[in-house]
């Protein structure tokens, strides 16, 4: 009992640090986007507290690290900047060494590690600005690579929840319109509750609203044309790694340069993970990975007339299972080396 009472403790303390680097990133850009934690500090903490504690939930405290990173890359004092960041690293070490934290829960196959043997002497034709899309089956490690990997680039890092808050802030949709290809609650919790959850009933009188509403578009639609328009004009002025949100089509039709990453994992591999990870018995975790698969696929297939996974549209096929998520990530590094001004 004393133990998990210490321990809480202590998470409360990293809570508290947690929210305080926001507020002093605030501070220090006066933004106008404004905070990331923007209610009474007591809730802020306690939520957060609740989630580090809850392994499938640190996702959430991962995207909204990376937001704050984000927000803290572009303050202008070069002094100021490197002092945050520096709290930023530590805070964000001590999540992962968290036994709760998204940085648990490697797909690694020592098999498949074992004859790795790939050349890592790629070379990719870079533009100003380093755009990284990465698409991921569930449960290989994709966000976990991605997420380590922007970190590492120190480049800002742009999953569901991030890209959910950014339209938010930016006033890219209106009344609160949802990332209907993400997942507001995180991507494990929601990816459950869409492949247990009945069809949605809509009635005639709810598709006529939603047609006037958006314009003739679905409330779908009216989203990804918003996300679209949004990830080529973050392309224009900064560098980032994005997950999914059909970002590699969009900036090939944009003419935007970018390098596109497909990372992927044995089913039993990416099985036993969400098993461990979402504590999940075999039969419910199989049913999921296979209904989120089909989720992602259609609606990759809807929106660019592609097939989601076909080693062909990607620049670059990971097996994750082959390396675990620091080896992909370390892999992918070394891949990018040549690059000018990484």
């Amino acid at each position: 009992m004393s133990g998990n009472t210490s321990n809480e403790t202590k998470i409360r303390a990293l809570a508290e640090r947690i929210y305080d680097l926001d507020a002093q990133v605030y501070a220090s850009l006066g933004s106008s986007l404004g905070r990331v934690f923007n209610r009474d500090r007591e809730r802020c903490v306690r939520e957060l507290v609740s989630l580090m504690m809850t392994r499938p939930e640190g996702n959430l405290v991962r995207s909204e690290i990376a937001l704050i990173g984000n927000m803290a890359r572009t303050i202008q004092d070069k002094e100021l900047r490197r002092m945050i960041m520096a709290e930023y690293n530590r805070i964000l070490q001590e999540v992962i060494a968290l036994p709760t934290s998204f940085g648990e829960g490697d797909v690694v196959d020592q098999n498949l590690a074992s004859l790795n043997a790939l050349n890592l002497k790629n070379r990719f034709q870079g533009s100003d600005k380093l755009i990284i899309c990465i698409g991921r089956t569930y449960g290989s490690g994709g966000n976990e690579i991605g997420f380590t990997l922007a970190d590492a680039l120190k480049i800002n890092f742009y999953d569901a929840e991030i890209f959910s808050a950014v339209l938010k802030r930016l006033e890219a949709e209106k009344d609160r319109v949802e990332d209907q290809a993400g997942y507001k609650f995180g991507p494990e919790k929601k990816e459950m509750e869409q492949a247990f959850a009945k069809p949605e009933k809509r009635t005639i009188r709810d598709c006529m609203r939603e047609f006037s509403r958006y314009h003739g578009l679905s409330k779908r639609d009216a989203v990804f044309f918003n996300q679209s328009d949004l990830i080529c004009d973050m392309a224009k002025k900064e560098s980032f790694i994005v997950m999914g949100r059909c970002a590699d089509v969009i900036l090939t039709n944009n003419r935007i340069p970018h390098i596109s990453i497909f990372i992927t994992a044995p089913f039993e591999q990416r099985l036993r993970r969400i098993m461990e990870i979402n504590r999940l018995d075999e039969k419910k975790a199989r049913r999921l990975l296979k209904q989120v698969d089909r989720q992602h696929m259609q609606y990759y297939k809807f929106y660019t007339g592609r097939k989601w996974g076909n080693a062909v549209n990607y620049d670059l096929c990971v097996n994750s299972a082959a390396y675990g998520i620091e080896g992909s990530v370390e892999f992918i590094k070394r891949m990018l080396e040549s690059e000018e001004n990484l």
